[in-house]
């Protein structure tokens, strides 16, 4: 089974996204490709990190022409802001999410590895190692989405079933998100012509008709409830253990936290807006 592995990314995540590279390069196996998803402005300075495995893709030949990137006047243009008479305005964080549905209707692999830019790895991983036979591993964790936190789940749980025209679901809803997902290039396909077909209009249209929303969660609604997780199967343990929340660990705190990991996870990810520089991980982790 040929499996990439995709990122998208931009500008202010351009070292953290180096890092992930290098611990690519030196720890994972079986890669047929790496590909770096950014905006058209960002495809230059990415194109250092290219190779022979890794390819960078502007977004504007994986999204619609009407979608148009600007500077946003309202930050001061200091941010890009994303236009449409399509769609409500959209934001760097929605259009990342766009980008790793898109690249499904662009090359042939037959599974993606998502890796966020704040990934790295520690330990050697194969990926064949997320297939069993034909199926490919999911990572669900039964009826733990946490829709009490006020970080927004519920609406992102809300919004995969209007978005994938799904019945109201009775049961606790399955958390489906982290910093490594895998998903099969049929099943975006199909869930692409899935989110078509229900609305009657691009599938950009409909996710982002309501801005809260999740890949994660919409991949994986659309696997259990529309397919009956054919294809797949199912396993609870993330791949990646991540520090989401400030403050910043200390090296004694994040070492620690290091050596929490489980061991069938081979990499961990501090999230970007807590502060912690680049340099400062990579010489804790790249010894």
């Amino acid at each position: 089974m040929k499996t990439a592995i995709v990122t998208a990314s931009y500008a202010r995540d351009f070292e953290r996204c180096r890092l992930l590279c290098e611990s690519i390069d030196r720890f994972v196996t079986g890669a047929e490709k790496h590909y770096l998803l950014v905006a058209g402005h960002d495809v230059a300075l990415f194109r250092r990190l290219a190779g022979h495995t890794r390819e960078v893709i502007d977004e504007r030949d994986l999204l619609p022409s009407w979608l148009h990137n600007i500077p946003d006047p309202t930050a001061f243009f200091r941010r890009r802001v994303w236009l449409s008479t399509h769609t409500p305005p959209l934001h760097g964080w929605h259009v990342q999410q766009l980008r790793r549905i898109a690249i499904a209707e662009k090359v042939q692999e037959t599974a993606f590895l998502y890796c966020d830019s704040d990934v790295a790895f520690l330990k050697p991983f194969a990926l064949s190692s997320l297939w069993r036979g034909e199926a490919l591993r999911l990572y669900r964790r039964d009826g733990a989405l946490p829709l009490d936190s006020g970080l927004g789940h519920e609406k992102w749980h809300a919004n995969a079933g209007f978005a994938l025209a799904l019945p109201p679901q009775l049961s606790a809803p399955h958390e489906y998100i982290s910093n490594m997902v895998h998903w099969r290039r049929d099943a975006v396909t199909s869930m692409i012509g899935h989110i078509e077909q229900s609305h009657g209009r691009h599938w950009v249209e409909a996710i982002a008709a309501r801005r809260h929303f999740s890949e994660c969660l919409l991949y994986g609604r659309y696997i259990d409830e529309a397919l009956g997780g054919r294809g797949h199967f199912h396993d609870d343990v993330p791949l990646c253990r991540t520090y989401w929340f400030a403050p910043a660990p200390t090296d004694e705190e994040f070492r620690a936290f290091v050596a929490d990991m489980a061991p069938e996870q081979v990499a961990v990810a501090v999230q970007s807006f807590i502060g912690v520089d680049t340099d400062h991980i990579r010489r804790l982790i790249m010894h």
